[in-house]
């Protein structure tokens, strides 16, 4: 992408944070080929909060609307919710998640994010998991930023199938369909 002037950038970087509020400004600098300061400036110069501090203005608006579980059992950050039918959450792996020997992020993380997502998503006030069925498609490392989003696939009275599938970056890294059953 070849340079742009500082007014034509900042235009571009406001309308691509609309789009995806989750961007952070190491992407936003290598597609527009200037420095992590440049970016920096122009948020601060547009008013722009940090990609942390856009994510936790999210979340604090998406936690109100659940009201299975309390909003800090929720793992990771609440992206969006539309109860019985869509959540997403994001997590980014953290030191305490990993294995000290290989890095890798141990399996319960991963699972309480997608469990705790299918949960949060239910309009019931009480909401139980049944059974899952789980699948890690590859290992998940230190650092590594997981975007788990959830879906109603059936609904049978009191009962939800449904379906969380989390990815790191475009790759799917674990699949699970949740049982919930809910009064």
């Amino acid at each position: 992408m070849k340079k742009l002037a500082r007014k034509e950038r900042q235009v571009e970087l406001k309308n691509i944070i609309e789009i995806n509020p989750f961007i952070t400004d190491e992407e936003l600098a290598k597609k527009y080929d200037c420095s992590v300061q440049t970016i920096r400036l122009d948020r601060l110069l547009m008013g722009i909060p940090e990609v942390r501090e856009r994510m936790k203005s999210v979340a604090r608006e998406n936690y109100d609307k659940v009201k299975t579980t309390k909003d800090y059992e929720i793992v990771g950050e609440l992206l969006e919710i539309d109860l019985d039918n869509k959540a997403i959450s994001y997590m980014e792996v953290s030191k305490d998640m990993v294995s000290e020997k290989n890095n890798i992020c141990r399996g319960h993380h991963i699972f309480a994010q997608a469990n705790m997502l299918a949960l949060s998503m239910v309009d019931a006030e009480i909401a139980l998991t049944g059974s899952a069925r789980i699948r890690y498609k590859r290992p998940v490392y230190f650092k590594e930023k997981l975007v788990a989003t959830a879906y109603v696939a059936k609904k049978r009275s009191n009962k939800l199938l449904i379906k969380v599938v989390t990815k790191s970056g475009a790759e799917e890294v674990f699949v699970g369909k949740f049982i919930i059953v809910t009064r």
